[in-house]
């Protein structure tokens, strides 16, 4: 009998955790409940180089491959601007660069900005940012919209970094590398949300993969040596004096494919010829201080403590039990061409260096463990965060919240992603470019200069090898969408190229410190 009642009493005390368990289940899947959002962002990498892309078939990042599993990997992510500050503040502002006029890394920020954190502030979310700002100075000092701010000035560096927090400066030592750094102090920042159970946005902008590439201790040299599959491209441009790589059945010079129906080497622009031996060149990289493959695995390598520091932070997120209410996106700054064209960085608008990583996970996402294909910009993050958190797009913002296609939910989307970069004083290698890419087809502008255009099919030619500007069959369809550009410039008021006071020096080789 007393077994029984004490059965009873068990069975009842269980049935009440269950009940509870549920209760608090529901709550956190609340959808009138604020969702915590974490926006991840990391300078440089590149939309292939994940492991689950298989582009390179040694590079392991089983953060980033369970995000795409389980999550949304937006295949077609593009920046409207690959440079670090004119994408940073498109992404904070939901503006093009002709708009908000941070044009390039030197350019002052418009005190008129209203940056998408502000509204979540307004709206109850506590906010902080941590890591790389390099958005209209290279200062460190804290920003509008954040009540917590960890930063660095300018590129910072890999270890022993100098942080401002909250306007202290603080020194670390002991080898203290920044990713772990940021990471560390972005997770007990959380956990000090968490107790206080109020909606947060948090914002890691790491350091990585950013040249000088300087992998963690624990990660150096553990792909050297590892096979290179070299671009099709690298030796295209490629003159006597040029080292040549790869398998040149795979990566042939001009004079080797002159006739093959593949590829139109006539048509490769002048200034993409002339980069080839110079700062952002495949022959004269960084000034010749660096050599190609130490460079293609140390950023690799790199990139490891990055997606460490992706499996942390979703880590953290479970250890506080507030996964089934919390965003995750991550995403890159801009591309990066390793060895295309016979180039190396970004700025202009080959695939490589205009696509960026986006991943998004969130439980309860109708899209999730499907690939989204429309056409994602670094100008959509902050109206789809605001969307998130229940805040309406304000007027000012150019982009979309992306939002319904990660639901399922049939909305009209655009079928064209616009691209603007201007030519910068200090690295000139590359002049100022507009473009158009709608569906397989990117056409190429570069106004200002005595050069040919580029216009592409990359659906027979995802490598961009040939240059269709001249072929007359595609004249009609190049004219459509050199058309289609200018509306957009005009439409959003980009007519007018910003232009602004050029303080700084020069930095191509042979004119580096002058005026």
């Amino acid at each position: 009998m007393k077994w029984s009642v004490l059965k009873s009493k068990k069975m009842a005390i269980a049935a009440i955790f269950l009940l509870i368990g549920s209760v608090q289940l529901k709550a956190a899947a609340d959808p009138k409940k604020p969702m915590n959002v974490i926006f991840i962002l990391t300078d440089d990498h590149r939309f292939d180089f994940m492991g689950f892309t298989g582009k390179v078939p040694w590079l392991a990042t089983p953060a980033m491959d369970r995000m795409a599993k389980e999550g949304v990997w937006i295949k077609n992510a593009t920046v409207t601007t690959a440079l670090c500050s004119p994408s940073r503040a498109s992404i904070l502002t939901g503006q093009y660069a002709h708009t908000h006029k941070v044009v390039d890394n030197f350019s002052p920020l418009p005190s008129d900005l209203r940056f998408f954190p502000e509204y979540l502030q307004q709206k109850g979310y506590q906010t902080a940012f941590f890591g790389k700002w390099h958005m209209g100075h290279a200062g460190d000092d804290p920003q509008k919209g954040f009540n917590h701010w960890e930063s660095f000035r300018g590129q910072g560096v890999y270890y022993n970094p100098l942080i401002n927090i909250n306007g202290k400066q603080i020194k670390y030592t002991d080898s203290t590398y920044i990713t772990d750094l940021l990471t560390e102090h972005a997770n007990g920042w959380m956990r000090d949300q968490a107790k206080d159970q109020k909606p947060f946005f948090m914002y890691v902008s790491h350091k990585g993969v950013h040249d000088e590439f300087m992998p963690a201790k624990r990660h150096r040299n553990k792909y050297h040596g590892n096979k290179i599959d070299y671009p099709s491209t690298i030796n295209l441009t490629a003159t006597e004096k040029s080292k040549l790589h790869g398998d040149l059945a795979k990566s042939p010079t001009a004079a080797m494919v002159m006739n093959d129906t593949n590829y139109n080497v006539k048509d490769i622009p002048k200034w993409v010829r002339a980069q080839r031996d110079s700062w952002h060149g495949i022959d004269f990289m960084y000034d010749g201080r660096v050599q190609f493959d130490d460079f293609y695995y140390r950023y690799c390598e790199t990139l490891l403590s990055i997606d460490e520091s992706v499996a942390n932070i979703r880590k953290t997120v479970d250890e506080l039990g507030i996964g089934d209410n919390t965003m995750i996106i991550y995403m890159g700054d801009n591309g990066f061409l390793m060895g295309e064209h016979g180039l190396i960085d970004k700025r202009n608008m080959y695939e490589e260096s205009q696509k960026v990583p986006l991943l998004v996970y969130a439980p309860g996402l109708e899209h999730n463990g499907k690939p989204l294909d429309q056409i994602i910009q670094g100008v959509d993050i902050a109206p789809t965060i605001l969307e998130v958190a229940g805040v309406a797009k304000p007027a000012a913002m150019q982009g979309q919240s992306f939002l319904p296609l990660l639901r399922d939910k049939k909305v009209d989307w655009r079928n064209k992603a616009f691209y603007e970069y201007y030519w910068e004083f200090s690295y000139p290698q590359t002049p100022t470019t507009f473009g158009v890419r709608e569906g397989s087809h990117k056409f190429i502008f570069y106004p200002g200069i005595w050069d040919v255009s580029e216009f592409y099919d990359l659906k027979t030619d995802p490598e961009e090898k040939k240059n269709l500007y001249r072929h007359p069959a595609w004249q009609p369809e190049i004219a459509r969408m050199r058309k289609e550009l200018w509306k957009w410039l005009e439409e959003t008021g980009g007519l007018n190229i910003p232009l602004k006071p050029i303080t700084e020096k020069r930095g191509d080789y042979g004119s580096k410190g002058l005026y």
